[in-house]
C-alpha cells in the first residue's frame, strides 16, 4: 500500500489516481499508524511553504514524515512536497522545512516570467539512478515560483533549464523529490512515478 500524506494542502486526488493507474493500492491518510505501515509514502503539496509546514506541525505529520524517512522506506515529495524536504525556504520570510535534505528554497529572480509554468526538458545528472531505469530524457510539467538549491551536488538527480539550472529531481538514500507534477507530465512523468513505486516493493494489484 502507498500512503499519500494528507495535511490539508495537496493535489491528493490526482496523485492517488495516478498511483492507482500504475497498479498500486493508494490510501490518502493523515493517520500516523497507516503511514508507518505503508510500503511507500508520497508527500504532495500545493500552496505556500510556511502554511504547509504549519499544517504539518499542527497535525504532527512533520514528525511522522521524518520517522518514515528514517525507517528506510521510500518517501517521495512532489512539487511543494519536494521543497518541504529541504532545510529552509525564503517564501514569505524564512521558514524551516523538514530538513531531510540540506539546502534552501529560493525565489526565481530575474527579468523573466514567474511562476515558471509549462513543459521543460529534464537533464539526467545521475543516469544510473533507479528512477531513470529504462527512460530517456524528455519533457515534464512545472508550475512553481520558488526552486530548491541543494547543498550537496550528490543529492541532485536531474535539472531543467529556465534561465538557469533549476533543480527538478533530488534524492538521498530512500528520500526522493520531484519539483514537477509527474501525474500531469504525460508518459515520462508516469514512468518516473512508476519507477519510484517499484522501489517500494509494494505488490501490483491491478494493471
Amino acid at each position: 500500500m502507498i500512503a499519500i500524506i494528507d495535511y490539508g494542502m495537496g493535489n491528493l486526488h490526482s496523485v492517488s489516481k495516478a498511483v492507482e493507474r500504475l497498479g498500486y493500492e493508494a490510501v490518502v491518510t493523515a493517520d500516523p499508524a497507516v503511514i508507518a505501515a505503508a510500503d511507500g509514502a508520497i508527500l504532495p503539496g500545493v500552496g505556500a511553504f510556511g502554511d504547509a509546514m504549519e499544517n504539518l506541525r499542527e497535525t504532527k505529520l512533520d514528525e511522522v514524515a521524518k520517522a518514515y524517512a528514517a525507517s528506510g522506506k521510500p518517501l517521495l515529495g512532489i512539487c511543494l512536497g519536494m521543497q518541504l524536504l529541504f532545510s529552509q525556504s525564503e517564501e514569505h520570510g524564512i521558514n524551516d522545512g523538514l530538513n531531510l535534505l540540506p539546502g534552501k528554497v529560493i525565489r526565481f529572480q530575474g527579468d523573466y516570467k514567474v511562476p515558471h509554468m509549462g513543459w521543460n526538458k529534464l537533464s539526467f545528472l545521475q543516469a544510473d539512478s533507479p528512477l531513470f531505469k529504462g527512460l530517456e530524457e524528455g519533457h515534464v510539467y512545472f508550475v512553481h515560483s520558488f526552486h530548491a538549491k541543494p547543498e550537496r551536488d550528490s543529492d541532485l538527480l536531474a535539472t531543467t533549464d529556465y534561465y538557469q539550472q533549476v533543480t527538478a529531481i533530488v534524492s538521498r538514500d530512500n528520500v526522493y523529490g520531484m519539483q514537477f507534477h509527474p501525474e500531469k507530465s504525460s508518459d515520462l512523468g508516469m514512468q518516473l512515478l512508476g519507477n519510484f513505486l517499484a522501489l517500494t516493493g509494494s505488490p501490483v494489484v491491478q494493471r
